[in-house]
């Protein structure tokens, strides 16, 4: 077998070399892929929330307290001031054409009374309720519409209470009060307010008899009953009149509840 030289045994070498080189040079025919990592699952979540440990130093959380109303403490409701002192109240209103005349006779006589108005007629009429209150009268709740409470549901009992006028006051209708109806006023931080003397003027018994009552039922403290609502009031208007110039001269003043 001959051998070749060394010279071109290094010389087949390189060329063999060079070949294979040049062949990985070349593109693949295929592009070879990686696969990539499995992706891991986004959580969902909601609105973000600040945690009291990552707010900012000396800031306190918001807290959101139930709406309250203003009002004075029920148990020092006191109606009794001392001295000749009455308070003349008036149901049923407001009414365009009578509380209007009642406020100008209690204008003329310096009195002050309180009004124990309904929910339906202060709605149909609420600027005669803002009226009488710039006068110097206070408004009393007389219920949204005047029903026997007694005979009430439970839910229809709160309605007529609390959809009537805001006030520190509350009167039931004929007088018609228990134990658990003053105590839903209450809830309502309502006094229950009823009445020492009936000048009974919604049997309308003419002028004389509303004047009698008025003048025979003076007391220091005593709580009269009129209305200036609930039909023609005319008779009440000048009884009124008549009743306040005497009890004036007796040295009577006339104020209004504290409702």
């Amino acid at each position: 077998m001959l051998v070749p030289p060394p010279g071109k045994l290094m010389l087949a070498a390189a060329v063999l070399l060079g070949a294979a080189l040049a062949q990985a040079a070349q593109p693949a025919d295929h592009p070879v892929t990686v696969a990539a990592p499995p992706m891991r699952p986004v959580a969902a979540h909601g609105p973000l929330a600040v945690h009291l440990a990552d707010a900012k130093p000396g800031t306190k959380p918001r807290t959101t307290k139930p709406p309250t109303r203003k009002h004075q403490r029920t148990d020092s409701w006191n109606p009794q001031a001392g001295g000749k002192v009455l308070y003349l109240t008036f149901d049923d209103g407001p009414q365009p054409v009578y509380t209007p005349k009642v406020l100008a006779v209690l204008a003329k006589h310096h009195a002050q009374a309180t009004f124990f108005v309904l929910g339906r007629e202060a709605a149909a009429h609420p600027a005669l309720v803002e009226t009488t209150r710039r006068a110097g009268h206070n408004i009393g709740n007389h219920t949204w519409d005047h029903p026997m409470l007694t005979k009430l549901s439970p839910t229809r009992l709160r309605q007529e209470i609390s959809a009537g006028v805001k006030s520190m006051c509350f009167r039931p209708p004929f007088r018609d009060t228990n134990a658990h109806v003053a105590a839903v006023a209450a809830e309502y931080h309502q006094h229950q307010v009823l009445w020492d003397v009936d000048t009974r003027d919604w049997e309308k018994p003419g002028v004389d008899a509303i004047e009698r009552a008025l003048l025979r039922g003076a007391r220091p403290g005593a709580i009269f009953l009129m209305h200036d609502g609930g039909g023609n009031r005319s008779p009440t208007v000048a009884a009124l009149d008549r009743a306040l110039t005497k009890l004036s001269a007796r040295g009577y003043t006339f104020r209004s509840l504290p409702c």
